[in-house]
C-alpha cells in the first residue's frame, strides 16, 4: 500500500491485489485461531478433492458398461463391477456432505469470532489515540471502520478466501485427472481457460478500481450523514435544508455512478465467463466425438505410466473418457468463474482492511510518563503513606532510578512558564504564556474568541503538548506525569455536556466509577442538580439516551457539573460552564460551582465577566498572548482592554 492507502496500479491503470496486506489479515486469522484454522482449511481441501473424483468412477462406470453393451453381455455380468464403484460413489457423496458441514460450522464460528476481535482491537487502540486525530478526522468516517469496512473483512473471510481455496483444489485436481486421462482434450480444455483469464483480467481490472473508490466513497457518504445528524438544528435554524439535500445528493451521486460502474463490470463478468464455459462445453464434446471416431491415440498419463512400465502401445479415447471430460470441463471453468468472481470481494475487502489497518497504525498517544497519583494518608507532621482507600487526599508517586520512592502532596499548584504552542508547525497560536495559580486560586480566562483561552487548558490536560517553555504541577514537570494520573487530578466541565445512554445516576457516577450511590446525590445536590433529577421520572434511575435530548441544556450541564463534584479533583477546568444556562439557572448552578471551587485550584473561561469578577487572578488574551493580567477591581481602574470589554465598549466576539 502507498501511504495514502491507496492500492497499487498494474500497467494500463488497473488494481492488483496487495498480497502483503492479504498475507497481513491471513496472518491475523491465524494468530486468532490457529488450531481450529487448519481444520477448516482441511476439510475445505477434503471437500473440494472430494467434489472432484467422481469423474474418475463416471469414467470407469460408462467404460464398463460400454464394453459390456458391444459384447452383448447383461446387467448379471455387469452388477459385480458397477455395484461397488457406485457405492464408493455414494461413500465419497456422503463424505463431502460431513466435510462441507464441519467447514461452514468452523468458518461461521471463525468469522464472526476474528471480527469481535478484530472490532475489539480497533476500539481499544482507538482509545489511545490522541484528541488530535479526532479533531482531525470526520466522526462519521471512523464509525464506517466499524460497519462497512469490517463487512467487507466478513465476507473476505467467510466467502471469498474459502471460495478461493477450493476452487483452487477443485481446478489442480481435476486438471490431473484431465491430463490422466487424456493429454490432448486437456489441451483443448487450457486454451478456452486461456481465453477465460484474458477476458476476465479485462473486464475484472476496471471493477476492482471502481470497488476501492466505492469503499471511500461509503466512508465519505457516512461522514456527511452523521455531520448533519449532529447538526440538525444548526441546518433548521438556518433554513439550509436545501444547500444540504444538493450537497448529499451529489455525495450520493458520486457514490451511485462509483456503484454502478463497480457492479456493472462485476454483473458483467459472470454471464460472460459462463457462456464461454458453455462454448467451450460444445467445442470439448465436438472434439471428443472427432477423436473417438477418427481413433486417434489418446496420449495420456496413465497411457505414458502403461507405456514406461510394460511397453504398452497408447489406446484410443474412449466414450467414458469423453463424457467425463464433459463434466470436469463444466467443473474447471465453473471454478475459474467462481475464481474470477471472488477477485472483486477480494480487492474490494482488503480496500477496507487497508482503511482498518490504517487506523490501527496511527500511533497512539506517547506517554512517558512515570509519576502517578495514589491515595494518601496525611498526618499532623506532614508524613505521607499510599493506601489504598479513597480518602480524599492524594499525593505524586515519583520513583527514582536509584530504587526509592518520594511523595509529594497533590495541592493544585499549576505553573506555565514561557510556553509557545501551535497547532500545526510554523504557526504559533499561544506566545510566551506564562500562567501561575497557587492552590486554592480562581484564575480566569477572558478574551475574544480563538485568543487561545482553550487551548491552555488543552495543555495542561497534555491533551497536546507544548513547543517550547515549562508547565509544572506541584513541581512537577507534566511531561513526568502518566496522563492518566494527571488528568483524574483534573476536574472538568465544558460549554459541550456529552451525556452517554444510561441512568442518571451512570452518568453522575462517570466521574469516579468506585462511587456510591450516596457519593453521587451529594455531588448531585452540590452541584444543585439534585432538585430536578427528584422531579424526573424516575429520579436518579431515569434513562438518558441521545446525550439527554429528554434534558433542557441547563439540565445537562447540571449533570455534568455533578460528574465532575463526584470525582472530587483538587484542580478544576470550567470552559465556558455557565454559557448555555439561563440566568435563573446560572444562579443555581454559580453557587453550586462556588461550594464545589472551595479550596480548589479553579481555572475559569468565560465569555460572561459578571462570573470571573470573584477570580483572585484574570488573564486576558489577545491572539495567543496575555495583555493584561491582575484582580478585577486593579484590571478596572487600568482602564485597559478588560475595562473596555467590561464597560461593554467592545465586544468579546
Amino acid at each position: 500500500m502507498s501511504k495514502n492507502n491507496t492500492p497499487a496500479k498494474m500497467p494500463g491503470g488497473r488494481r492488483k491485489i496487495d498480497f502483503k496486506m492479504l498475507g497481513r489479515v491471513i496472518k491475523l486469522l491465524f494468530a486468532s485461531y490457529p488450531r481450529l484454522l487448519p481444520i477448516a482449511m482441511c476439510c475445505m481441501v477434503l471437500s473440494a478433492m472430494v467434489s472432484a473424483c467422481p469423474a474418475i468412477f463416471t469414467q470407469r462406470i460408462i467404460n464398463i458398461v460400454d464394453v459390456a453393451l458391444k459384447a452383448g453381455h447383461g446387467w448379471d455380468v455387469v452388477a459385480p463391477q458397477v455395484v461397488p464403484l457406485v457405492l464408493i460413489l455414494v461413500s465419497l457423496y456422503v463424505l463431502s456432505i460431513i466435510f462441507i458441514t464441519l467447514q461452514t460450522q468452523l468458518m461461521a464460528y471463525i468469522t464472526q469470532g476474528f471480527l469481535t476481535k478484530m472490532r475489539r482491537k480497533l476500539f481499544d487502540g482507538m482509545q489511545n489515540l490522541p484528541i488530535k486525530y479526532f479533531d482531525t478526522h470526520q466522526h462519521g468516517d471512523i464509525m464506517s471502520h466499524y460497519t462497512n469496512d469490517i463487512d467487507t473483512l466478513r465476507q473476505l473471510v467467510s466467502q471469498s478466501l474459502p471460495s478461493l481455496l477450493q476452487s483452487c483444489t477443485i481446478v489442480l485436481t481435476v486438471l490431473f485427472i484431465m491430463l490422466w486421462s487424456s493429454v490432448w482434450m486437456t489441451l483443448v480444455v487450457l486454451v478456452g481457460v486461456c481465453v477465460m483469464i484474458v477476458v476476465s483480467g479485462k473486464i475484472g481490472g476496471g471493477s476492482a478500481k471502481n470497488f476501492i473508490k466505492l469503499q471511500r466513497n461509503v466512508g465519505r457518504l457516512e461522514g456527511y450523514v452523521q455531520e448533519m445528524m449532529s447538526g440538525q438544528k444548526v441546518v433548521k435554524v438556518f433554513s439550509h435544508e436545501k444547500k444540504v439535500r444538493e450537497e448529499f445528493a451529489q455525495i450520493n451521486e458520486e457514490l451511485f455512478q462509483t456503484s454502478y460502474r463497480a457492479n456493472a463490470f462485476a454483473n458483467m463478468l459472470g454471464p460472460i465467463i459462463m457462456n464461454i464455459g458453455n462454448i467451450l462445453y460444445v467445442i470439448v464434446a465436438t472434439v471428443g466425438g472427432v477423436f473417438i471416431l477418427s481413433e486417434l491415440p489418446n496420449v495420456s498419463l496413465s497411457g505414458l505410466g502403461a507405456y514406461l512400465s510394460q511397453g504398452a502401445a497408447f489406446g484410443t479415447l474412449t466414450i467414458g473418457v469423453a463424457v467425463s471430460f464433459l463434466n470436469m470441463t463444466k467443473q474447471f471453468t465453473g471454478n475459474i468463474n467462481t475464481f474470477s468472481q471472488q477477485i472483486n470481494s477480494i480487492v474490494m475487502a482488503l480496500a477496507g482492511a487497508g482503511r482498518i489497518f490504517a487506523l490501527m497504525d496511527q500511533q497512539p498517544e506517547i506517554d512517558d510518563g512515570y509519576v502517578t497519583l495514589v491515595n494518601a494518608n496525611i498526618d499532623a507532621q506532614g508524613n505521607i503513606t499510599e493506601t489504598n482507600e479513597h480518602t480524599g487526599h492524594w499525593a505524586w508517586k515519583h520513583p527514582h532510578s536509584d530504587g526509592t520512592i518520594t511523595y509529594t502532596e497533590l495541592k493544585g499548584d499549576v505553573r506555565l512558564t514561557e510556553v509557545d504552542f501551535g497547532y500545526e508547525e510554523d504557526k504559533l497560536v499561544l506566545h510566551n504564556v506564562s500562567v501561575y495559580a497557587e492552590p486554592g486560586q480562581k484564575v480566569a480566562f477572558v478574551g475574544a474568541t480563538g485568543a487561545g483561552k482553550t487551548t491552555i487548558t488543552n495543555l495542561i490536560n497534555r491533551f497536546y503538548d507544548i513547543d517550547d517553555g515549562k508547565i509544572r504541577y506541584d513541581g512537577i514537570n507534566i511531561n513526568k506525569i502518566k496522563k492518566s494520573d494527571l488528568r483524574s487530578s483534573l476536574g472538568i466541565v465544558l460549554q459541550d455536556t456529552n451525556l452517554f445512554t444510561g441512568t442518571v445516576m451512570d452518568n453522575i457516577r462517570y466521574g469516579r466509577l468506585d462511587a456510591s450511590d450516596e457519593d453521587c446525590k451529594q455531588a448531585a445536590k452540590l452541584s444543585g442538580a439534585d432538585d430536578f433529577i427528584t422531579r424526573l421520572p424516575e429520579g436518579y434511575n431515569t434513562l438518558l439516551t441521545n446525550n439527554g435530548a429528554n434534558l433542557s441544556q441547563g439540565q445537562r450541564q447540571l449533570i455534568a457539573i455533578a460528574r465532575a463534584a463526584v470525582a472530587d479533583p483538587p484542580v478544576m477546568i470550567l470552559d465556558e460552564a455557565t454559557s448555555s444556562i439561563d440566568t435563573r439557572t446560572e444562579a443555581i448552578v454559580q453557587r453550586g460551582m462556588d461550594a464545589l471551587m472551595k479550596g480548589r485550584t479553579v481555572f475559569v473561561i468565560a465569555h460572561r465577566l459578571s462570573t470571573v469578577r470573584n477570580s483572585d487572578v484574570i488573564m486576558v488574551l489577545e491572539k495567543g498572548v496575555i495583555i493584561e493580567r491582575g484582580s478585577h477591581d486593579k484590571l478596572i481602574e487600568e482602564k485597559g482592554k478588560y475595562y473596555q470589554l467590561y464597560t461593554g465598549a467592545f465586544e468579546l466576539e
